[in-house]
């Protein structure tokens, strides 16, 4: 419904994972990089900007990277475990919450995707932050339940809408008549 939806400006980020899975879903080899076609169909079904993940996992890689040199600069609680896996976190909160002080502060690429989408490219668009919709293509269905996690907030607003996963982006692309094989190649936004 977002994306037909004057109103809202629908941005999606796919994982780095479904460039390399998505063309199996349309019959093409496994592993085969689909980057530009996949790039073009969520074009196609109408989303406002196509970002790619690969930025905000760099952020996470260097908040975590700051988040453990100050932990061994000050004592803190060794080893560090990444918080990026929704999954492992849950995991953890469940049978082991010893482990948990163990845990990164950092939120996983996905989340600091859609946090970066309500503040900073908001503010530098002049968007306000209740029009964007941030969806995320992901090969993990834990990130479902990720973005609906109480600490994961952007001024107030969840960090990422909508979370699919690559085989709903397939049926998307199967259910919108897009003939993925033979797109052309486009680039990120």
């Amino acid at each position: 419904a977002a994306l037909h939806d004057p109103t809202k400006h629908v941005v999606v980020g796919p994982a780095p994972s479904v460039r390399v899975t998505l063309g199996e879903c349309f019959g093409m080899p496994i592993g085969t990089n689909v980057e530009g076609k996949m790039v073009t169909a969520l074009r196609r079904l109408g989303f406002d900007k196509v970002f790619d993940v690969d930025n905000a996992a760099d952020f996470t890689i260097m908040e975590e990277g700051t988040e453990f040199l100050a932990r061994m600069k000050e004592g803190g609680v060794l080893p560090m475990i990444t918080s990026c896996s929704p999954g492992w976190v849950k995991f953890a909160e469940y049978y082991y919450p010893d482990l948990l002080p163990h845990l990164s502060s950092c939120k996983s690429p996905q989340q600091m995707f859609g946090g970066i989408l309500k503040t900073y490219y908001a503010e530098k668009n002049g968007i306000d932050p209740k029009d964007i919709v941030s969806v995320s293509i992901m090969p993990c269905t834990a990130k479902k339940f990720e973005i609906g996690r109480d600490d994961q907030d952007a001024a107030g607003l969840a960090d990422v809408d909508i979370a699919l996963t690559t085989r709903e982006l397939a049926r998307m692309i199967d259910r919108a008549g897009i003939k993925f094989p033979y797109l052309p190649d486009e680039e990120f936004d």
